[in-house]
């Protein structure tokens, strides 16, 4: 656990409880503008919690599930000071490398690294907004649909 020493699971523990204020809140606001009546539905047509929530609610709530998760990893990537602080002597993670190279001159490391978290991101950001946009067109086909029936 880190615990007298100071190591990586204390560092893990300490970005997770960071993490974890500013996930809730953007969490939170999605579940209190989402429709309670949705879940209330499905528990009338027979569904178990259980369904209601992994059918329902988890799919509702997925895009703020994932906002939250790229809110916190990138905080996470960016706090320095809370990884200088929780890590001992033998353990040292990327923003304290940097940190430290930074100080004493760059490299092309450095440079590799920070490029391929850009590809890495902005891969990710292209295949989401595909991922939504098609799932935006499927929705407009399926109430066509059903308007239609």
């Amino acid at each position: 656990m880190g615990f007298p020493e100071r190591g990586m699971m204390t560092i893990w523990f300490g970005h997770l409880l960071l993490g974890m204020a500013y996930a809730t809140v953007v969490v939170q606001s999605r579940l209190l503008d989402m429709n309670p009546q949705l879940e209330e539905a499905a528990m009338d047509l027979g569904a178990r919690p259980h369904q209601v929530f992994w059918l329902v609610t988890l799919p509702l709530i997925a895009q703020s599930l994932v906002s939250a998760w790229l809110l916190t990893f990138t905080l996470s990537l960016d706090d320095v000071v809370l990884s200088a602080f929780l890590s001992g002597p033998g353990s040292t993670t990327m923003p304290l490398v940097i940190f430290s190279r930074a100080r004493l001159g760059l490299n092309p490391s450095v440079n590799a690294v920070a490029t391929l978290i850009i590809i890495m991101v902005s891969i990710g950001v292209v295949v989401a907004s595909y991922l939504i946009a098609r799932a935006e067109r499927q929705r407009q086909r399926d109430m066509a649909a059903a308007a239609k029936a």
